[in-house]
């Protein structure tokens, strides 16, 4: 066999071996993938919308905790592909039921005023670790006070301390400018909380029947 052939044999036999060790890799990773995120990322093109999805619905799997601690308090949690959590307030929360709505909003509670905390790099420096029904922050109306909490298990990361100034994106648009904080839970720790959590259809249907 000339030199040639061999050579030709040899990336052969190499783009044989990179494809299976390619597959190797890759297999287990599609397999990890939580099924709501491939979903996401993936979408069925036979079940696309006629109307374009908005971007919290292209970006985030949407999971709400009704009644969460007390009844009425809902909130929602938008999960990102990159496993962060965005918490807020569901459209049902109780708070958006008062005569003028939202007015104040403050970060003050527990231990720490929330809105001091300052994260930063990639190790998120300063984080704090926080449960799921540890308080984020307190929403007043003109008669009534409510506790926010954080739904879910994990590193507090930010909170909207635009809201501070700002009371009234609650009211406009409480599950975009409006959100509340930004946790990242451990993979573990998701997998557990989101049991307890309902979809985005299952809120609805909820709904529905009241």
């Amino acid at each position: 066999m000339s030199h040639q052939n061999l050579d030709e044999s040899n990336i052969l036999k190499t783009t044989i071996q990179d494809n299976t060790i390619l597959k190797q890799v890759r297999v287990p990773e599609v397999e990890a993938i939580d099924e709501d995120l491939h979903r996401l990322l993936v979408p069925d093109v036979c079940n696309l919308p006629l109307v374009p999805p908005s971007a919290i619905e292209t970006n985030f799997v949407s999971y709400f905790a009704k009644d969460f601690m007390k009844a009425g308090h809902d909130q929602y949690v938008y999960r990102h592909a990159n496993g962060l959590c965005v918490i807020g307030l569901a459209p049902t929360h109780m708070a958006f039921k008062d005569e003028g709505g939202i007015s104040t909003v403050d970060f003050n509670v527990g231990k720490s005023d929330r809105s001091g905390i300052k994260v930063t790099g990639k190790r998120k420096k300063n984080a704090q670790h926080f449960e799921s029904n540890t308080a984020l922050c307190k929403v007043c109306t003109k008669d009534s006070s409510y506790i926010v909490r954080c739904c879910v298990k994990g590193s507090l990361l930010e909170v909207n301390d635009k809201l501070i100034k700002q009371p009234e994106l609650l009211n406009s648009s409480a599950d975009r400018e409006g959100y509340i904080a930004i946790i990242m839970p451990k993979p573990a720790d998701w997998l557990k909380v989101k049991a307890s959590l309902l979809s985005l259809e299952e809120y609805k249907k909820l709904n529905e029947c009241r």
